[in-house]
């Protein structure tokens, strides 16, 4: 990772919500936060209008997920945020690592649209266009190129996705990738902390992990070889471990071959990152 160039800590910027999550990892261990009701309590104890208001104003759009389908989104981003802090893979990065796994969790689903029974394909290259917008107003470097760029790099990804025959929800278009994770390095520099938290963000869900939630558009092996490099990967997979224990946290079993299917697809990703497909 490229860390000539300083960028906020989590900590810092949210620190009530970094000391709520730190709690709800107390609360949980002792037994009192036991099932997605509990934690849904807690979370709308925690994120009052005032509170809401605080994060809309540090990151837009955080209000329009928290209003679909009774704050179901905004009770998911927490749990994923719960599950992050005691996932040892989470716990065996460095310093900088973690904190830019913290942003990653922070903006993953900030462009998320929750209607029951259908699924938004789209959202993490949404995201991740409003991640990169809201990156710059936090304090996170840019280059010079960002001004000019930023508008039609956003417009580049958010309609880079196909129909096909038959279906009516629209898949991610991988053919616009090379362009589009080109785009965000000239954007940000080359893997900046800018730059490994918009493509985490960006790929969070183009990775089959788990057979039972079928991949819209999954990355070919040659694709993953020219998209994945090593400061990528370990916050894709910490990412993509914690995205599933955000719906399955109370689901000992769910949560546990989530975990092996999850653990050996990233194992197959390293070995084909090494040119060794398993």
């Amino acid at each position: 990772m490229n860390t000539q160039s300083d960028f906020p800590p989590f900590d810092t910027e949210f620190q009530e919500l970094n000391q709520f999550i730190l709690t709800l990892v107390k609360e949980y261990d002792r037994g009192k936060v036991k099932s997605w009701d509990d934690l849904d309590k807690n979370v709308k104890s925690f994120f009052t209008p005032e509170r809401m208001d605080d994060f809309e104003t540090k990151a837009p759009g955080w209000k329009k997920m928290a209003s679909y389908s009774d704050g179901i989104t905004l009770t998911h981003v927490t749990c994923v945020f719960l599950g992050l802090f005691m996932l040892p893979e989470f716990k065996s990065l460095s310093e900088a690592q973690q904190q830019l796994a913290k942003w990653i969790v922070l903006f993953h689903d900030i462009d998320k649209i929750h209607i029951r029974g259908v699924k938004d394909t789209m959202h993490a290259f949404r995201s991740g266009v409003v991640a990169a917008d809201i990156m710059p107003k936090i304090g996170f470097p840019v280059t010079g190129q960002y001004d000019a760029l930023i508008r039609s790099w956003s417009e580049l990804t958010v309609n880079a996705f196909v129909m096909e025959n038959g279906n009516s929800t629209p898949k991610p278009d991988n053919k616009k990738l090379p362009e589009i994770l080109s785009g965000i390095e000239q954007l940000f520099g080359e893997n900046t902390p800018a730059t490994l938290i918009a493509k985490t963000v960006l790929l969070h869900i183009s990775l089959s992990v788990d057979p039972f939630y079928p991949t819209p558009s999954p990355l070919t092996e040659d694709e993953i070889k020219r998209f994945i490099n090593l400061d990528l990967f370990p916050l894709l997979r910490v990412m993509m471990l914690v995205d599933n224990e955000g719906w399955s946290l109370f689901d000992t079993k769910v949560r546990a071959r989530q975990r092996k299917d999850t653990l050996k697809a990233f194992a197959n990703i390293e070995s084909i990152m090494k040119g060794r497909a398993i």
